[in-house]
């Protein structure tokens, strides 16, 4: 049975002896009417009695669970116990004390939040220092050769070339960084509209063609020439390129490239496949986490934010991306947009 409420318990209690002792009295009146004073006075000193005695149990009561209260939170405040307000029963008080639980929950929960976002900015602050450790290191080492090499104009172009690599590299790092700082911060207002498909991907294959050609690798489109998507071009052209460049980063020469899309009357579907050398298992659940190297991996001079940018524009299209792969036959990433009736 559900236990009654306390305080209805002790209002319970109050009018049993509010009409107990008075109704004996009455009883033992009418058995001795002889001596009704005496009977009466008795009486009410037991009324007064059950009522000051029930009176000092309640609150006595009260004040214990307030007491244990005020220490649950204080030790919560000193980080001595995790959790709230223990409260088996019911009423107003342990209405009160779930609320303080609520509130103990959400400060948790920032807690956890703030906890993480610190990590998370000591972690990006180290991987930067060490990505960035690197090219400045070769930059001194290139700036002393040339200081001494000052009248050997052949050996001058050389680590000017490396030199301008370098700076390229970290230049591409900043400028990485700046854009996941600002999609991570909701600083980017994504400006949509209708674009062609084959234009926006012929477009971003048109950037990498002489490199491609450079390296004897074929890229080619297939796809409904008439297909619109409703997005951002500058930066879906950001997360697509992404993609194409980590493919030709991971092919060799005579591989293929091939970009593809269909649509369906609720999604659009864009797949970026190669021929390449593929990823290994190890690495597929980490692809996308920033500086992310793999062991695996002969790329010596990507910082690990293609994907992962990549990825972070396509959810900020409330899109997805998933990929699939074999070591040795390829790759393939698979973008799927929903199909927006909305500007």
């Amino acid at each position: 049975m559900r236990p009654l409420l306390e305080h209805k318990v002790f209002f319970l209690r109050l009018l049993l002896c509010l009409t107990v002792f008075p109704a004996l009295a009455a009883i033992l009146v009418s058995l001795s009417p002889q001596n009704p004073l005496p009977i009466f006075l008795a009486s009410s000193f037991c009324v007064d009695g059950a009522v000051l005695g029930l009176c000092w149990r309640y609150l006595k009561m009260r004040d214990k669970a307030l007491e244990d209260a005020a220490l649950q939170v204080e030790n919560y405040i000193l980080d001595q116990r995790k959790g709230g307000i223990e409260c088996q029963e019911e009423g107003i008080m342990c209405h009160l004390f779930h609320q303080v639980n609520s509130l103990v929950a959400i400060a948790d929960a920032h807690t956890d939040s703030e906890r993480q976002a610190r990590e998370f900015l000591r972690d990006t602050i180290s991987d930067i220092s060490h990505q960035l450790r690197t090219p400045i290191a070769a930059l001194n080492i290139y700036n002393g050769i040339l200081q001494q090499e000052a009248d050997d104009a052949a050996a001058v172009r050389e680590f000017a070339d490396l030199t301008e690599q370098e700076l390229d590299r970290m230049e591409s790092l900043v400028q990485s960084l700046l854009k996941m700082a600002r999609l991570d911060a909701g600083a980017i207002v994504l400006e949509r509209g209708p674009e062609n498909i084959y234009e926006l991907l012929a477009h971003i294959t048109q950037q990498y063609f002489f490199r491609a050609r450079q390296e004897g690798k074929e890229m080619d489109l297939e796809g409904d020439h008439q297909s619109v998507l409703i997005c951002d071009r500058v930066w879906l052209t950001e997360a697509i390129g992404n993609l194409v460049k980590n493919a030709l980063d991971h092919t060799a020469r005579g591989d293929h490239i091939l970009i593809r899309w269909r649509q369906s009357p609720c999604l659009t579907q864009i797949t970026v496949e190669d021929t390449g050398s593929g990823i290994h298992q190890e690495d597929l659940y980490h692809i996308f986490k920033r500086f992310y190297r793999s062991r695996f991996s002969k790329d010596t001079q990507g910082v690990g934010l293609g994907l992962p940018l990549a990825k972070s524009i396509i959810e900020a299209h409330q899109g997805s991306i998933e990929v699939h792969s074999q070591l040795g036959r390829g790759t393939v990433f698979t973008i799927h947009f929903p199909i927006m009736t909305k500007l």
